[in-house]
Order: C-alpha cells, then structure tokens, then sequence
C-alpha cells in the first residue's frame, strides 16, 4: 500500500557548501528572520495547564460519558466570546465579492483575474484581483452578475435579492489521520514481512498524496428558518426573518450555523489573515491555523483555571450573592425570560461576567460546537496529552458517525448542560437556534 509522510519543508539552493563559513562547525543554515507571533484581535491566551476533566456533580442523566480523569492541554488562543452575526457577515459578505469578481473575470479577465506573478509566471488557476472595482452603474456588469440573484419567478413583490443557496465557499484540506494512518499499516506491513527497508526508502511511496487532499464545497449561509422548524407549535417568524442580518442583532452570537460551516468559517479566517500577511511581506508572522476548539480545549477554558469547578465562575451555584442569574439559561419551567436581563432568547455576547481566563459565555447563551467528534467512550481511550478524538465523516456515512460534540449549555437549556464537565452531541449537517460556535488557534510554541 501507498504511503505519504507529510513534511513541511521549504528548499533553499544556494552555493555556499565548500565555503569557510562557520568554520566548519555546526552553525545550521541561515536563518529566515525572527519569527514573532503578535496577540490576535478579539482573543484571549489560554495558558497551558493540568487539569481534572469530566463531570463534577451527579449525573441526572446517567450518561455515564465523562468519567473524571487529569489530562494536560497546550497554551492555545480563544475568542473571548462567541462569533456574532456581524462577523460571519464579514465571512458571507467575503464569499459573495468572491463570486462576482469570478463572473466578472470570465468576461474581464485581465481586469478582475491575476493570471500572472511579478515575474510573468503563469498562475494556474488565476488568483482573484481584489483591488479591483466593481462598477454597479455598468449594464454589462449588472447582466453578468444577474446569476447570483433569485430568479425572477420565485420572487417575492418583485424584489431583487441575493440567491443565499448560491454561496458556496470551496476550500481544501489535508487529512492527516489518514495519512499518519496509512503510515502505520505501511510500517505494520514491512516489519511483519521479510522487507527490511523503511517507508522512508520506497520511491512509490511520496508518489501521490491527493488521496489525502480534500476538496470541500460547503453553502456558507445559516439556516434561518431554524428558528420555526426547530420548534413546534411557536411563533419565531419574527427571528427567522430578522435575526441574521439585522443590524439590531449584530452583536448576538450566530446561529443556525451547522457544524461542516463553521469549519469552513475556521479556514477562511486563517486564510484571510495569511494572505494579509503575504501581501504585507510579513511572511514570518504567519499564523497558526484557526479551528473549532477540541472538547477538552473548550472544558479547560470554561473552567477558568479553577480545577473541580462545577460552572465557569467557579461556584456551584447559579445565583451570584445578590440572587441574580450568573448566566443566559433556563431556570424554571416555561420561564425563559428569567436570567436574561430582559433577553427572552439569546443575548448579546459578553452580556455576562468573563470567567477568570477573560472568557465570555462559557455557559448559557448558545451551545458551542467543539472539533471532537463524540463517542460515549472517549475519555477511556483518548490520550492524557492534548487529547482529542475526531472523525471525517462522509456524506455517505450513518448518522452515528456525524455526531459531534456540543458544549456550555444555551438559553434554552437548564442548567444540567451549563456544568463545565457536562457533553453532549448534535450532527455535523444540523443547524441549531441554539448552537454558535467560536474559534481557537494554537501558538507558535509549546510553552505559555
């Protein structure tokens, strides 16, 4: 069986080998510049840590999935709140310009497509010329983008609006559990052979490795109709219509967002702050990629540093001193409005106190996906060492195995699913009123 060991490696020719320099000694070879790695906006440091995971109270439920257990966990960077509807617009609105400068460039391509670098190489596919401006008052400009509009039969009083089922953002990405995989069944297979070489030595081995290059097509747009089909026999039309791109909400964490999107939104967010960097010749500050925090990540955030804590704020309790709700949740029966300072659904992000880390919503306000996929069992086969389980599920694949791991409890859940060690699962193709997301990125060492 093939085999593909990925390497990052970056080639430097020159002709300085039969050279004195060094002194013939073991001096490496030039360095690149200092990398340096600057605070990223709107994120707080975790640092690295021990911490005991797992459920700290009863377990009404008797799920019996998060046995308690010490695991170490690496400083990595967290968004102090969740992402709000504006900034997955930034994402949306990103996609959109994406699309027209596309069209346009089949028709204009050397005005809206880059088809070469500096040095007139050719560049295959042609990158997209974001500098350039896009004239609305042109006729042909407008006939050319009149294909990412609904079309004119399925209008409602003749307005003119974007078609939301045509944002697709497309992106690629390495599976490195299939690849780190297939290199232990290769190294499996020669040592129970006759074979003496390594899987370093086989040329067919580094031959194709785009068995482990995934393309994915993913529709961007959240699912505002969540708010009505999610729950029967309850007026929500006002959220379904307003919720996502009125200015009123900009604040409020996004919804509605399925578990495949907000991997998406991880990969765009690195990709734009990458390019950003290139374009600037700001090369060694590249950052690390964002993600979806790993459920242990996320349980060792919530807690704030304060190891055995049953919520975020580290008390056991859900009423500060004063008897007030210490976040958005629901406390009683059909009483939703209760804890939300005057919020019947979600509320704005940061509405309650930051936890010790500078960490906001940890609990309540929405559900948050994690990167994990979930198992029952994961905490008795996962590693003490960052631990983590994941699986890539395929469209093709059964439901069981799309689950993944939802954490911190919304407003529409009693307090049970705030606790820090409580998990729980929804599937990755699943859009939720209740379930946002944030991200994380790990730092460039392994120390705080």
């Amino acid at each position: 069986m093939k085999n593909f060991v990925f390497i990052g490696l970056i080639a430097v020719l020159t002709l300085t080998g039969c050279n004195s320099k060094g002194g013939g000694e073991l001096v490496g070879v030039p360095k690149r510049g200092k990398a340096f790695e600057a605070e990223p906006y709107g994120m707080v440091k975790i640092p690295m840590g021990s911490f005991v995971v797992g459920q700290n109270d009863e377990d009404p439920s008797f799920a019996m999935n998060s046995q308690p257990r010490t695991v170490s966990i690496g400083a990595f960077w967290m968004d102090e709140t969740e992402i709000t509807n504006n900034e997955y617009r930034q994402f949306v609105h990103w996609v959109i310009d994406s699309m027209a400068r596309k069209k346009l460039g089949e028709l204009y391509p050397d005005e809206y497509l880059i088809s070469e670098d500096e040095f007139q190489n050719p560049i295959d596919p042609p990158l997209i010329n974001w500098k350039a401006r896009i004239d609305t008052r042109d006729e042909e400009v407008v006939s050319t983008l009149e294909d990412i509009y609904i079309p004119e039969n399925e209008r409602f009083f003749k307005r003119k609006e974007l078609d939301t089922r045509k944002l697709i953002y497309e992106y690629q990405d390495i599976d490195y559990q299939a690849a780190a995989q297939e290199t232990r069944n290769y190294q499996r297979s020669i040592h129970n052979s006759d074979k003496t070489q390594t899987f370093y030595q086989d040329p067919e081995l580094v031959s194709d490795r785009s068995k482990f290059v995934k393309t994915y097509r993913i529709n961007i747009y959240p699912d505002t109709l969540c708010w009505i089909s999610d729950f029967t026999y309850s007026f929500n039309d006002p959220m379904a219509k307003l919720y996502f791109w009125h200015p009123g909400f900009d604040d409020y964490p996004v919804v509605g967002v399925t578990w495949e999107q907000a991997k998406a939104f991880c990969i765009w967010r690195t990709e734009l702050q990458n390019n950003h960097l290139i374009q600037n010749n700001e090369s060694n500050a590249l950052v690390q990629n964002y993600r979806l925090p790993t459920e242990y990540e996320f349980e060792y955030a919530a807690r704030g540093g304060r190891n055995m804590s049953m919520y975020p704020w580290g008390s056991p309790y859900t009423r500060d001193g004063k008897g007030s709700f210490l976040a958005n949740f629901k406390p009683f029966r059909g009483d939703y409005g209760n804890t939300q300072k005057g919020f019947l659904t979600t509320s704005p992000v940061g509405t309650f106190e930051a936890n010790d880390f500078g960490l906001y919503d940890m609990a309540g306000n929405v559900a948050e996906w994690t990167g994990s996929a979930y198992d029952e069992a994961a905490y008795d086969f996962t590693h003490d060492l960052n631990p983590n389980y994941e699986h890539n599920a395929l469209p093709t694949d059964p439901a069981v195995m799309k689950r993944k791991v939802v954490r911190g409890g919304s407003w529409k859940d009693v307090s049970f699913y705030l606790q820090s060690g409580t998990r729980t699962y929804e599937y990755q193709d699943s859009a939720k009123p209740y379930i946002g997301f944030r991200t994380v990125r790990s730092t460039l060492g392994v120390s705080n």
